[in-house]
């Protein structure tokens, strides 16, 4: 489903019960709400209501021209839960969609149930500049996200995962080419300019942070650090998992995840 944002459309997918609390998932830059697939049946079979949105520029939503802010994401699922009258969700968001939920704690907090913040950081890495400066360069040269997908998948998933899953490998490969140009500048840009430390301590919501052993993008000491700076947090690791241990494990993820859930119904 589309609804109308700022002069660009939102792509949603909401299903379950109608009654069910509400679980609302944001994915990664580069990919869409297709990266929770694994997540969707065991969420649904526990009785919740499953929200998925793609954030500007991915999936099925409109790319927005200039750079993004993590406050204009957040305002976007902002939007998207008054546009669906829904008050109340329990938020889990993995790399920039924990970055996302984490400026929704900060603007919205009272609008969470709780927080799952999956393999993200707090703040603007040092150096991330000048890593993200070719992925940049390239995006913008080719005016495709495609040059940068063969190096993205070895970063995110283990050749392990490959080997075993091919067909859900070549899945994600071909979301990232799909990814708009503008909708990855646009969020590269937010990943370069925000620092929510200073705020983390204020935040009141009941938050896990979960994070794969092997994640060298942001790295389990990142992740240990949010769940420090939040007071109702706690940190839980995957092992043998790189950025994406919700595709990479799903057992494991899922497990963690539902009794999370179920723990803060």
């Amino acid at each position: 489903m589309l609804m109308n944002l700022r002069g660009g459309r939102i792509h949603y997918d909401l299903v379950g019960p109608a009654t069910g609390p509400v679980v609302c998932f944001a994915h990664s830059l580069a990919c869409d709400g297709g990266m929770w697939a694994e997540q969707l049946p065991p969420v649904l079979s526990a009785g919740y209501r499953v929200l998925r949105l793609d954030m500007r520029g991915h999936g099925g939503s409109d790319p927005v021209a200039g750079n993004y802010t993590m406050a204009m994401l957040a305002d976007d699922v902002a939007a998207t839960l008054d546009f669906l009258r829904i008050a109340r969700v329990h938020l889990i968001g993995l790399s920039i969609g924990g970055m996302i939920a984490q400026a929704f704690a900060i603007s919205y907090g009272p609008r969470l149930a709780s927080a799952m913040l999956c393999d993200t950081a707090a703040r603007t890495m040092g150096g991330a500049a000048e890593a993200w400066a070719p992925r940049i360069e390239a995006v913008t040269k080719a005016n495709s996200v495609a040059p940068l997908a063969d190096a993205t998948m070895e970063r995110w998933l283990t050749p392990a995962f490959k080997t075993r899953n091919p067909e859900r490998w070549s899945q994600i490969h071909a979301t990232i080419c799909a990814t708009t140009p503008v909708g990855f500048l646009g969020c590269s840009r937010a990943i370069l300019d925000f620092d929510f430390e200073p705020a983390l301590p204020s935040v009141d919501t009941a938050t896990l942070v979960v994070c794969g052993a092997n994640d060298e993008g942001t790295p389990p000491a990142g992740n240990k650090r949010i769940a420090e700076l939040v007071p109702c947090a706690r940190y839980e690791e995957i092992a043998e998992a790189r950025h994406l241990p919700n595709i990479e494990h799903p057992e494991a993820f899922n497990r963690i995840m539902v009794d999370w859930l179920d723990s803060h119904r």
